[in-house]
């Protein structure tokens, strides 16, 4: 069964660990023990029974009631399984959002339609996010309708307030997709709420089917090999995975930064010797001639098609911690040192508009990196694994980016 990543975004308390919880138990996923450790749970905190703790497995979560750590839960719907990756909501916790962030393939991302809590500055920046990160279909679900009596027009000013935004930050609104849900009491989660019948669309849980079957960007092009290791046993056999294209055995291929040229004489993946292999696939490789450098974090290409070779790259940069003076940059599993960084422009996350050339907490910048060496790199909407990297200052963790 194919598995969609789906990751919940949303301001605390917006009720994204109530919703899992409740998807878990309604699509049959939740088993009985677990029910009944999360009702006797609730009761000890004096509560009425409390989906989120089905999901939420630490003593601080519960106790807290926040989400520390970005936890993945999985449900099956028709013939699709969704991970189900829910991250913090907290701005202290960003760091970890963007961890979970970065790997789901659609964004699911809940908003409260509670009186006094509504849209928030941590919503807009988890949408920012999910867009930077390349999400391009979303779920916006808004939540706690029982709290307004299902009122239709409680659910269309927050979907007429964020669509702006939304549009504003890059989404296609084609692909976006508004459901009304009560995440607490179950309603139009997997079932068409009886209590909304001015809601003609469909469930939530359908609008992520739908959401997750949509044709994505296909790997096609030109051969982009991310090269993991080699396997020294006198074969000189490398290991790797491809992100884009497909490779043939007797073809010849450029390893870069090195730019060294060489043919593939064999090809194995899952242990089988194949003629082709695809992308998506991992493969263990040999070459006519052994190479005498270090190959982890190489890439391997086309000979007629390489990435860009440089060292010195523009990027949007979420910044988490103010960029100090000595940088190091991770990229495709190695560490690059920066020699300098030059600050574009400012960009505001929450409303999409870029400033003045600085850096303010929680906010993104478009700034030019000079490395001190050399590396194979691509626009992030071109090949990801090419055009994203992780940016620390000493030991501390300072922000993500996408190459531009």
């Amino acid at each position: 069964m194919e598995v969609k990543s789906i990751t919940l975004l949303g301001h605390k308390d917006h009720g994204k660990s109530t919703l899992i919880g409740s998807l878990l138990m309604q699509t049959g996923a939740a088993t009985k023990v677990r029910i009944k450790e999360a009702e006797e749970y609730s009761k000890r905190m004096g509560k009425a029974f409390e989906p989120a703790f089905i999901l939420d497995s630490f003593a601080e979560e519960r106790t807290g009631e926040m989400t520390i750590d970005t936890t993945r839960a999985e449900i099956k719907y028709k013939n699709l399984a969704f991970a189900l990756i829910d991250v913090p909501g907290h701005e202290e916790l960003i760091k970890n959002m963007i961890s979970g962030a970065s790997y789901g393939e659609v964004a699911l991302l809940l908003v409260s339609a509670k009186k006094d809590e509504g849209i928030r500055d941590q919503t807009k920046r988890h949408l920012f996010l999910s867009r930077m990160f390349g999400i391009e279909d979303l779920v916006i679900a808004v939540n706690k309708m029982d709290t307004r009596n299902f009122d239709e027009g409680s659910f269309l000013a927050v979907k007429k307030e964020l669509s702006g935004f939304i549009g504003r930050i890059g989404f296609d609104t084609k692909r976006v997709t508004f459901v009304p849900i009560s995440a607490y009491s179950g309603e139009n989660l997997v079932k068409k709420s009886r209590k909304m019948k001015w809601y003609k669309g469909e469930p939530l849980i359908e609008a992520l089917y739908e959401s997750a079957r949509r044709k994505k960007k296909q790997g096609n092009g030109a051969l982009r090999l991310l090269v993991q290791g080699t396997i020294d046993d006198g074969a000189g056999i490398i290991g790797g995975k491809i992100v884009k294209g497909h490779l043939s055995a007797g073809e010849k291929i450029a390893i870069l930064p090195q730019d060294q040229h060489a043919m593939v004489k064999e090809i194995v993946v899952k242990g089988k010797k194949v003629k082709k292999a695809r992308v998506g696939e991992n493969v263990a490789i040999t070459l006519d001639k052994r190479m005498r450098f270090e190959m982890r974090g190489s890439v391997i290409s086309n000979t007629d098609e390489k990435p860009r070779l440089t060292n010195k790259i523009r990027a949007k940069i979420f910044v988490v911690n103010k960029p100090g003076k000595s940088l190091c940059l991770k990229f495709n599993g190695i560490d690059l040192q920066c020699s300098g960084i030059k600050i574009l422009n400012s960009i505001n996350s929450v409303t999409g508009e870029k400033g003045p050339a600085k850096a303010e907490s929680l906010n993104a910048i478009e700034a030019e990196i000079e490395l001190e060496q050399k590396l194979p790199v691509e626009e992030f909407e071109t090949t990801k694994e090419l055009g994203r990297f992780v940016l620390y200052s000493g030991n501390e963790f300072t922000g993500i980016g996408t190459i531009l």
